[in-house]
């Protein structure tokens, strides 16, 4: 029985962990929190800070294969780990290209890959020479996540909102759609690609806040999402699941936006809606066995649940009967006892062969379902 680490125990493990209960696996967690999502469904948890050399390197060393849920990972670790013969998922120099945000600009430029038009500034001092680009968006090269990091500036009066670090300025796309494609490949090379969805986001906490699946395309503009997602999983060489965010602009143009080397937010609806999801592909692709069926049982839609503004504190789900009692509707808690303003809390997935279906369920229970606290916390956000 292999022996499969996880660096982070967040939701993300916890669901890894929940397909993993279906294979000959022994699992361990890594996370610096004992009480986190995942702590209590792996066989072994193991308390350390997935960004400390000597804790990511004392972990993996008598592991088998080991896999990430977050790119802030220590990847000098990774690297010495995969010299020794660990096997890591995603391989440690796909993970560097991406977990860096000029890094994985550069490696789109270079593989012809089409993107963002971009400038490198390593200080606000910097951004204040390109007036002349925006608007644009400002992003750290490495830090953020879930929406931080990231500031768009649109006139010179807002580059002090802009980052005094290495970042990456990328020229602002007229955005009609934005999707995400989410690749598997294995050992061999074998690639399977999911349906891919419609994501809408909060502007506000700029996090994905509900999304559709599969997304309303045209044939030609689906033909190029696969085709640049498939271009830029096959430069990583690397085996694992990626998940590639795109932007459609108002005349069909299709760019990338960004990758994640991991099981996304993007993919949680497969669990119900397609017949392999993304962590039972992940399984199977760390456990050498045959890729898995992305296809779509019925069309899906995702909420996200997040923490209600103005509360924090102890965890309660107001309106979870009423949701509960709605037909093709599955809730998805992710075990996080404190709530904040804005923090992911979980989601809940609908199937339905009727678009219109999906549409009213989602807007319905991102009304009905709230997460809020003990005592409101007033003012804070």
């Amino acid at each position: 029985m292999l022996k499969v680490g996880i660096l982070g125990g967040g939701q993300l493990g916890r669901m890894l962990l929940q397909a993993a209960a279906n294979y000959p696996v022994e699992t361990y967690v890594m996370e610096n929190d004992a009480d986190c999502p995942a702590a209590h469904l792996c066989h072994h948890f193991v308390k350390g800070d997935i960004r400390h050399y000597d804790d990511v390197y004392r972990f993996g060393k008598g592991l088998d294969a080991l896999t990430i849920e977050i790119e802030s990972v220590n990847d000098d670790a990774l690297a010495a780990l995969e010299a020794e013969g660990v096997k890591v998922y995603p391989r440690t120099a796909a993970l560097r290209i991406i977990k860096n945000k000029i890094e994985q600009k550069q490696f789109y430029a270079s593989h012809s890959i089409p993107s963002a038009d971009f400038v490198i500034t390593q200080s606000l001092q910097e951004l204040e020479q390109y007036a002349h680009f925006l608007p644009a968006v400002h992003k750290l090269a490495s830090g953020g996540y879930d929406g931080r990091g990231v500031q768009v500036i649109a006139t010179a009066q807002d580059t002090g909102k802009g980052f005094d670090a290495p970042a990456v300025l990328e020229k602002k796309i007229n955005i009609h759609k934005e999707i995400a494609q989410i690749v598997a490949v294995n050992e061999s090379g074998q690639t399977t690609l999911y349906p891919p969805v419609d994501m809408v986001f909060d502007p506000v906490l700029n996090l994905l806040d509900y999304q559709v699946s599969p997304a309303e395309l045209t044939e030609n503009i689906l033909w190029k999402v696969e085709a640049i997602a498939l271009k830029v999983v096959k430069a990583l060489a690397s085996p694992g699941i990626f998940a590639v965010e795109l932007f459609i602009d108002k005349v069909g143009e299709v760019y990338v936006n960004e990758t994640a080397p991991r099981v996304h937010n993007s993919g949680h609806h497969t669990i119900e809606g397609n017949y392999s999801s993304q962590f039972d592909m992940l399984w199977r692709i760390i456990l050498g066995y045959p890729l898995g069926n992305t296809a779509a049982i019925l069309p899906a839609a995702i909420v996200n649940v997040v923490g209600a503004e103005n509360y924090s504190g102890v965890a309660k789900y107001d309106g979870l009967e009423d949701v509960l009692q709605m037909d093709n509707v599955f809730v998805h808690i992710y075990g996080k006892k404190e709530t904040r303003p804005g923090r992911k809390m979980g989601h809940v997935t609908i199937l339905s062969a009727d678009r219109k279906d999906l549409t009213y369920k989602q807007s319905r229970i991102r009304h009905v379902l709230k997460v809020v606290s003990g005592g409101e916390v007033s003012g804070e956000r």
